[in-house]
């Protein structure tokens, strides 16, 4: 028996090691996910028995004004997320420079991505507060009087994905910052005898060798936009009127206050679809520009 270990531990210790997480994986995900996709045919209160329904949560989703509220708005945190990584590798460059007192600097803008989302959105709530919040001092600073942007309807979503912004843009520079860190010097000092430079030498000698950390950056940029929960959790709870809700809050609205699990796990369904067709496409895209490239 030891001597088969021996002459077999090439591949059983990787399969080993491996072989926990997999089964994690699909006992936790995907048995999870196919589950969900079974409840969203039925209607179920999460408590008696399921009643099958076939495409009625699909077809009552179609025609539910909410739902395309909640789309609207994961398609502005898409939008306006997309601006993370390019403003993180912007920061990263900035406290990658050697000089004085860029250490301290660097820690300021560690602070984000150490808060749990749900402090951020505290703070970010204070921030918006009309009355005593900062940006009621910026205001009044100029003479005017701040809007109650958590409470109008047409701003709300955007107020709450700018304080969402701030530890995604963090979490982005440390990417980066880990990137700058494994640049090849020789390409690097082969580009200064070149005669390459500030934005030349961004252009063709530094972004190229980042390219894996910026396939990393934007898909979790993009999938951390779709499942936005937490900071309108906090900050809005999906107000007013439903205006800053989601499709991730939606769904927990439906199952966990209106006890409409079925309906709940459709749009559950309708995200992980949009999800797995971004992933898709975006995967297909990268290793067509690798062929291309290579």
């Amino acid at each position: 028996m030891q001597t088969l270990w021996r002459r077999q531990r090439w591949w059983l210790t990787p399969v080993l090691l491996i072989a926990p997480g997999i089964l994690l994986f699909f006992t936790v995900i995907l048995l999870s996910a196919v589950r969900s996709v079974w409840i969203s045919f039925h209607e179920w209160d999460g408590f008696g028995p399921m009643v099958w329904i076939g495409l009625g949560n699909y077809i009552e989703l179609y025609s539910d004004p909410q739902f395309y509220v909640s789309l609207k708005n994961n398609l502005i945190w898409l939008v306006m997320f997309m601006a993370a990584p390019p403003i993180g590798l912007a920061i990263a460059l900035l406290v990658n420079q050697k000089i004085r007192g860029m250490r301290f600097l660097k820690s300021l803008f560690f602070i984000p991505l150490v808060l749990a989302s749900v402090t951020v959105g505290v703070v970010f709530t204070w921030v918006y507060t009309p009355e005593f919040g900062l940006l009621a001092l910026i205001f009044r600073a100029f003479g005017a009087v701040a809007p109650a942007v958590l409470s109008d309807e047409h701003f709300v979503t955007f107020a709450i994905v700018i304080a969402a912004l701030w530890p995604q843009i963090t979490f982005c520079m440390v990417l980066y910052l880990a990137g700058l860190n494994n640049l090849s010097e020789e390409l690097i000092g082969a580009g200064r005898v070149d005669g390459a430079r500030g934005w030349n030498m961004l252009r063709h000698i530094v972004l190229p060798q980042l390219t894996q950390v910026t396939f990393i950056a934007i898909a979790v940029t993009v999938v951390g936009a779709l499942r936005s929960f937490d900071m309108i959790s906090v900050m809005t709870a999906g107000g007013p009127f439903g205006s800053s809700s989601v499709l991730a809050y939606q769904m927990y609205e439906q199952s966990i206050f209106s006890y409409r699990f079925g309906y709940g796990a459709a749009i559950a369904t309708v995200l992980f679809v949009i999800m797995a067709v971004f992933i898709a496409w975006y995967l297909t895209h990268i290793i067509r520009s690798e062929e291309r490239g290579g």
